[in-house]
């Protein structure tokens, strides 16, 4: 059985619709959640696959949150050992800033549903392929990341270039949030933190325009997740739930 480390900052950015999925497959996982655990000092040898969720707070923020440091010497061992590393928003820029590149702040935030645009090398890739060429995603973020020395880049928005990229065979940053669903949608638009990046942002869009989209686009992008967060799941090990299907298979033949 597969053991997952996970990476939480705050509350309000859980694994969304990757826990569900995670549960499925048969995974076990260990949360480590550096709001609640800021001395905490997890190791990856023990681990199968490591996933870093996003939260408030920026790279730039170590001497504040020494946590920060902590995560970034765990990514390293994670890629390290060449172990499956998935970064999501400030993990995805955690990893980007473990492999040398620079995470600065980006010229124009992208909050709500933005498309994205998968590149060559994303339609070859065998996890971001699930995206296929273009997808709707939802975006929450202020700063952005470079793309490392040495790691494909996958897929890009109008508005933010670099979305999505791959390092090694294992390890894969995103800037956007695949794993939302309406009830997590509608808890960050109603947290006053939020609300006001949101406000600040002066995107031109408030959390009913937000809202209004968000139907149709999470139907799309529910699709999308599943395939690329299975894909990746395969990376860690393989689904309890495919092993017992084979194993019955097996059985009728």
């Amino acid at each position: 059985m597969s053991r997952i480390l996970v990476f939480q900052h705050v509350a309000a950015e859980p694994l969304g619709t990757l826990d569900p999925l995670i549960r499925q497959r048969g995974h076990r996982m260990r949360f480590v959640n550096f709001e609640r655990q800021p001395d905490a000092v997890p190791n990856m040898d023990r681990y199968h696959g490591l996933i870093v969720l996003g939260g408030p707070m920026n790279v730039e923020d170590q001497a504040r949150r020494p946590h920060l440091r902590t995560e970034l010497g765990v990514i390293e061992q994670a890629l390290h050992q060449d172990k499956p590393v998935l970064g999501i928003c400030l993990g995805g820029q955690l990893l980007a800033h473990a492999l040398g590149a620079a995470v600065v702040r980006h010229s124009e935030p992208e909050i709500g549903w933005y498309e994205l645009q998968a590149h060559a090398r994303g339609l070859a890739d065998p996890v971001v392929s699930g995206l296929g060429r273009r997808s709707t995603v939802f975006q929450w973020h202020s700063r952005s990341f470079a793309i490392p020395q040495g790691a494909a880049h996958l897929a890009s928005t109008a508005t933010c270039p670099n979305q999505a990229f791959r390092y090694g065979r294992n390890a894969y940053g995103f800037q956007f949030h695949l794993e939302m669903d309406l009830a997590l949608i509608e808890r960050w638009l109603g947290l006053p933190q939020y609300h006001a990046e949101l406000a600040a942002a002066g995107l031109g869009q408030d959390a009913a325009s937000i809202l209004a989209r968000t139907p149709v686009a999470m139907s799309s992008m529910r699709k999308s997740a599943l395939a690329v967060f299975s894909r990746f799941l395969d990376r860690i090990g393989p689904s309890r739930r495919s092993a017992i299907e084979t194993s019955e298979a097996i059985a009728l033949a």
